[in-house]
């Protein structure tokens, strides 16, 4: 439960902390004193949408940090799995929003994703405003409201149902792409055998491009490179000289040669150079004798080079087919490799399609017990709940007003096959009809009074926070919203937001948002009362003087009420 809020620099509040004990504490002030800040200051710690324009005028940033203690381990695991940790046994929730629109988030004094507040103060604290009274009048919540009441019974086949109505969704979808697109799918699986055809007849291997290429390029150029080869091959040794002096270069490099040795023994460095003339002439006789074989062997075939060139003309033509970028042959194999699992796979659509059908059928006999289970288990539900909402409105000065929750088959959907809608009579003899064409603000007030009552046991939240929900509600009425809120008390911690002293009356502690004005500017703060402070507040709020004795007289009477049903709740206990 929270044990304190404080609020700096929201709205007209400038600083203001309010104490939290267990059970019932009311918040009261005057209109325009900020009270619903409070609650505005709550719903920022849940993670809730913040509007800087919330942001008090001349300050850089608003703040409101909450203390919770005895917090579940699974929250505090939570905390500290972000770096967070307990402050003397208390779990710190803080959240920041700037002038400029900027939020931050903080749990157990560590930065979180203003979702994580969401997720974590969602399960310590819950707002009921007027807002959620209208919420209640949609299908949706009222659905909510009683598999919430019906708790198991109806929430565990709940769950195995969405998990299967999600697959029958899944499983119905591809089936339909399946069959819609049988035609595009036939198509596509003729353009790919027709491609891995062509393919096989050419057979390509890896590689067989690039040396193709090569081979044309030598065929192309024959004669040249043969030429080209022989003069070389001639220049170097020439096997037909006619003068006295070689011309050659093997002739010329022997005569340097045997100038060299006739006088390498009178010098070590010529005696060197002359080896090296050695070497140079054995180089050039073997580069000789390879391009006389070069020259040789060089293939001059017309015959072959068109092969080559229509084999390259094949095998191109087959990249660009295969939207290959580059145009290799490995760019077409790989093409062929996944051609080939596409293949398969439109190939194994029609067993696909059986599969997908044969799973349908069982989902869809799956979908029905499960729906009807939720449905008989509701049904069941229904009844219970609308006799505890019925009574529980008795005792809020409506003795003759009925809900009845109705229950009508539908096309199954995601929650189930059930149609479900509250109806109100408020009178004797008066036909149910649909709770929001029936009940009047202050009726619609009571119900949901009433039903967080009987919730409470089902689906208990350690902290309540009620922002007048006592709205459209006086006199006997008001008492009676007072007396239940104190009951609610019992269970888990309440905080009310009201306007009516008789609701007030029965807070085991009462809160007043005092406003201050200088004449420039408004402040507001939240003081605790004493017995004194607190008589002269209900005194207030009902005669909208401080020092009406009526009023004061009236509010002992309330006060003493409240002090009486205190003592029958605790002989109960």
């Amino acid at each position: 439960m929270l044990s304190e809020i404080r609020i700096t620099g929201l709205g007209v509040i400038e600083d203001a902390t309010l104490e939290l004990d267990p059970g019932f504490t009311a918040v009261t002030g005057e209109t325009g004193a900020g009270k619903t800040m409070v609650v505005t200051g709550v719903n920022m710690l849940l993670g809730g949408r913040a509007d800087s324009g919330l942001v008090r005028h001349g300050v850089r940033r608003a703040r409101v940090e909450g203390r919770a203690s005895n917090v579940p381990k699974s929250i505090v695991k939570q905390a500290e799995d972000r770096g967070g940790e307990l402050d003397d046994d208390e779990l710190l929730i803080a959240r920041e929003l700037s002038s400029e629109g900027r939020s931050r988030a903080f749990l157990g004094g560590a930065s979180v994703p203003v979702s994580v507040l969401a997720e974590v103060s969602g399960d310590l604290v819950a707002i009921h405003g007027q807002a959620d009274q209208w919420r209640l009048l949609q299908p949706a919540r009222q659905r909510e409201t009683l598999d919430t009441f019906a708790g198991k019974p109806v929430l565990v086949p709940l769950g195995e149902y969405a998990s299967a109505y999600k697959r029958h969704r899944e499983i119905d979808n591809e089936l339909t792409e399946l069959t819609t697109r049988e035609r595009d799918r036939l198509a596509e699986a003729d353009l790919l055998r027709f491609g891995l055809r062509e393919i096989a007849k050419a057979e390509p291997l890896p590689g067989e491009d690039v040396e193709l290429a090569a081979e044309e390029e030598r065929l192309a150029y024959a004669d040249g490179l043969r030429t080209a080869a022989t003069t070389a091959a001639d220049a170097l040794a020439a096997e037909d000289i006619e003068s006295t002096r070689p011309s050659d270069v093997l002739g010329l490099l022997a005569l340097a040669k045997q100038a060299l040795d006739a006088e390498r023994e009178h010098d070590e460095k010529l005696a060197g150079l002359a080896d090296r003339a050695s070497e140079l002439g054995y180089l050039a006789a073997d580069l000789a004798g390879e391009l006389s074989s070069y020259a040789s062997d060089v293939d001059t075939d017309p015959a072959r080079l068109s092969v080559v060139s229509e084999r390259r003309s094949l095998l191109t033509a087959l990249a660009r087919k295969h939207g290959a970028e580059q145009g290799t042959v490995e760019e077409v194999l790989e093409w062929a490799k996944r051609a080939t699992a596409r293949l398969a796979e439109l190939e194994g659509s029609d067993e696909r399609v059986e599969q997908l059908t044969a799973e349908l059928t069982e989902l869809r006999a799956q979908l029905k017990d499960l729906g009807d289970q939720v449905g008989t288990a509701r049904r069941e539900a229904a009844a219970r709940l609308g006799v505890a909402v019925s009574e529980e409105l008795s005792g809020l000065a409506m003795p003759h007003a009925k809900l009845t929750v109705d229950i009508h088959e539908t096309t199954p959907g995601p929650f189930g096959a059930d149609e479900i809608e509250f109806c109100f009579a408020a009178n004797p003899g008066s036909p149910a009809r649909p709770l929001q064409k029936a009940a009047s603000g202050g009726e619609l007030s009571r119900v949901m009074l009433a039903l967080e009552v009987i919730l409470s046991d089902t689906h208990p939240v350690p902290t309540l926070v009620f922002d007048e929900i006592d709205a459209g509600i006086g006199g006997r009425a008001a008492v009676e919203v007072g007396k239940r809120l104190a009951r609610l008390a019992e269970k888990a911690q309440v905080i009310v937001v009201t306007h009516l002293p008789q609701v007030a009356a029965f807070a085991d502690r009462h809160a007043v948002v005092l406003k201050s004005d200088d004449g420039s500017v408004t402040t507001s703060g939240l003081v605790a009362l004493d017995d004194d402070a607190r008589l002269k507040e209900l005194s207030r709020m009902m005669a909208g003087l401080e020092n009406s004795d009526a009023a004061q007289a009236h509010a002992e009477e309330l006060l003493a009420l409240a002090a009486e049903r205190h003592k029958k709740g605790k002989k109960k206990k």
